[in-house]
């Protein structure tokens, strides 16, 4: 994939030939290089056999409860947390480079069955741990002494020596507190207080993060292994093709769309971008987009997909709870956001595709939307499910109860997407292995936030951060984003999420932004991180199907998801934006404009509408996207000015050329 595939008869070049050069590329590899979640070992016989086994249990065991009742929270998350584990033991290798592995070592069977052991302690012995609550006994300790370091070694493996090591220094922190600098310090705590605190209630490990792992964010994924096996990821690419592959730039659209909705499901960047990049950046590159702007763009709609209602990635069940707020509430005031940063991007292929005269497929090639959706429609039914269960104000969980099972009825519909048990063993065993990750990260940042509780950590950073930026919001925006994006650069979304919002959000309220406008900021830079070099996963992962320069596919990511890092600064000084003191005709307008600025900011950024665009062009459109952008009569006029000067100077251009 290192030469770029030629349009062959102008835009004119078979699906098919797509598809053979698609599959050529070393999928497994490329997740194994930029997914650190996919080194697993590749395990044979009975090995195989055990672990699918103990992961299928692990999905009927959260099926059954989502449905018929969870159990008390600390024995579901601990039953959670011991098969998660034992399965990430079984599954991934102290190191991770070298040979593959087919067979399991001893030693890891008995680190996953103390592992295990340790998580059910409290199940096993929960009569009585409530009964000396707070009074620990050394058997109590010890297993909690056991239980952190495991799961510490078993994030690691799942993901990197990062945040276990994040969570190591906030260990350290919570015993040697009184010789911190004075801004942080504190009396410090024994090591049996600190066990008991992070280990033996609900404040540490099996705190909040954990409890939403171990119930909507499993279930959710478990909804999206669902709809996988229906076949849905390809019939969201074919409904993307004929709904955007015949105009222009029709490919990257189809990216935008695609991606767009398979991430929304999926909740992982570099997994959306190795499904359907493997797709839609050789069709890209067939029309003549070049290839670090065609991996860039599958990037940037693939790492979209966690911020696009109504199933949004695990960080925004964990934004729910820390809010005290329906998930709906949270789905809801994403939609504006997630509205202006694909609208963004689609503006930007859009007038790329121009710029190089760029069309579309020709609509004999593409699939036909009517017969399509005859065909296939009804798997659309489990997601309009989703939005309505959440509408009538069913839980979350219940709802991706609901759609699961809505998703295996309606499979029969058609042959071809029926749920056979082939795929219902597919599903639930790749839906328990997918959750690993994101259930390890939760367990050891709860340590992390269970630091705060603590030590008063949180409200001693926000102060820090309040002091540093002069009491000056805007300063205090940037230095969270900073932080965000650099920790993003070694920690999983969900992890990133829980540690900023923990950290530097409590120092944006003092400041008097809004909640639902604070979090929703930290979210959206600890997603941009996954296109933010020097550590850019998911545009990496493009730029390996791409066949292009890793550094330079970045760099465009972030040009294209230039809406992405300027939005959320605007809904903090306009949380209407996110539903927050809503009045129709204010909100209306502000999208309006909004909008506007999008388009204005694309504009800018490529340089180009119907004719090229000098530098000082480029410049002030950029400047007219941010007036535009930011709310008050007087911007927007000086903006609407700005865009219509540009849309004269253009045309004029235009006709000058023509002529």
């Amino acid at each position: 994939m290192n030469e770029e595939i030629k349009p062959k008869n102008g835009a004119k070049i078979a699906i098919e030939e797509i598809e053979k050069e698609a599959e050529k590329i070393d999928l497994d590899e490329l997740r194994r290089k930029y997914d650190s979640e996919a080194n697993t070992r590749d395990l044979r016989g009975w090995y195989a056999l055990m672990v699918t086994a103990i992961a299928i249990a692990l999905s009927a065991f959260h099926i059954y409860t989502s449905g018929f009742g969870l159990l008390l929270a600390i024995k579901q998350r601990a039953i959670h947390l011991a098969f998660v584990l034992f399965l990430v033991y079984m599954l991934y290798p102290p190191k991770k480079k070298g040979v593959i592995e087919t067979k399991v070592p001893w030693y890891d069977f008995l680190l996953g069955g103390l592992a295990a052991f340790a998580a059910l302690y409290h199940v096993i012995f929960f009569n009585d741990i409530i009964m000396r609550a707070g009074l620990p006994t050394t058997m109590d300790l010890t297993v909690g002494f056991i239980g952190i370091l495991l799961l510490l070694e078993a994030t690691r493996r799942v993901s990197n020596p990062i945040l276990p090591g994040i969570a190591i220094f906030f260990l350290f922190y919570c015993y040697a507190g009184r010789y911190f600098p004075a801004m942080f310090a504190h009396r410090g705590f024994n090591v049996m207080r600190i066990i008991n605190h992070m280990y033996m209630g609900t404040e540490g490990v099996f705190g909040i993060p954990l409890g939403v792992s171990a119930t909507f964010v499993f279930m959710f994924i478990l909804f999206g292994a669902f709809l996988e096996q229906t076949g849905m990821g390809r019939f969201i690419i074919d409904l993307s093709m004929a709904l955007a592959g015949w105009s222009t730039g029709g490919p990257a659209k189809v990216a935008v769309v695609s991606s767009g909705l398979m991430g929304s499901i999926s909740g992982s960047s570099v997994a959306n971008v190795c499904t359907t990049g493997m797709f839609t950046i050789p069709l890209m590159k067939s029309v003549g987009y070049r290839p670090h702007f065609a991996g860039a763009v599958e990037a940037v709609a693939s790492t979209g997909g966690q911020i696009m209602p109504p199933v949004m990635g695990a960080a925004a069940f964990i934004m729910a709870e820390f809010l005290g707020v329906p998930y709906l509430k949270v789905a809801l005031a994403a939609v504006v956001p997630a509205l202006l940063y694909y609208f963004a991007v689609i503006v930007q292929v859009h007038l790329e595709a121009s710029r190089l005269g760029l069309k579309g497929l020709p609509r004999e090639q593409l699939p036909k939307i009517l017969p399509l959706l005859k065909a296939k429609g009804h798997l659309l039914i489990p997601l309009i499910g989703i939005i309505y269960f959440l509408l009538a104000g069913y839980t979350p969980l219940k709802a991706a109860f609901n759609g699961i099972v809505i998703t295996v009825v309606v499979s029969f519909l058609n042959k071809e997407t029926m749920m056979t048990l082939p795929k219902l063993k597919e599903a639930m065993e790749s839906g328990a292995k997918g959750a690993l990750g994101v259930a390890c990260a939760c367990g050891t940042v709860g340590i992390i936030v269970g630091t705060a509780t603590l030590t008063g950590l949180g409200l001693r950073i926000a102060s820090a951060i309040i002091a540093l930026s002069g009491g000056i919001l805007i300063v205090s925006l940037m230095l969270t984003m900073v932080a965000c994006i650099l920790l993003g650069a070694g920690l999983p979304t969900t992890a990133n999420f829980i540690v900023t919002s923990t950290m530097a959000a409590p120092a944006l309220l003092q400041l008097g932004v809004a909640p639902m406008a604070a979090y929703m900021f930290v979210l959206y830079f600890g997603i941009a991180a996954d296109l933010s070099p020097p550590v850019a996963l998911a545009a990496y992962a493009g730029s390996g199907i791409a066949g292009s320069d890793p550094m330079k596919t970045g760099a465009t990511a972030v040009k294209l998801a230039i809406a992405g890092f300027l939005v959320p600064y605007i809904y903090v000084f306009n949380p209407m934006l996110v539903l927050v003191g809503f009045e129709p005709i204010p909100f209306l307008l502000s999208i309006a404009t909004a909008l506007l600025g999008v388009f204005l900011l694309g504009m800018g950024s490529i340089g180009y509408y119907k004719a090229e665009m000098a530098l000082w062009q480029r410049v002030v459109a950029i400047g007219g996207a941010i007036a535009l952008l930011i709310p008050g009569i007087t911007t927007d006029i000086v903006g609407l000015a700005i865009l219509v000067v540009m849309f004269l100077i253009q045309r004029q251009k235009a006709k000058a050329a023509a002529a």
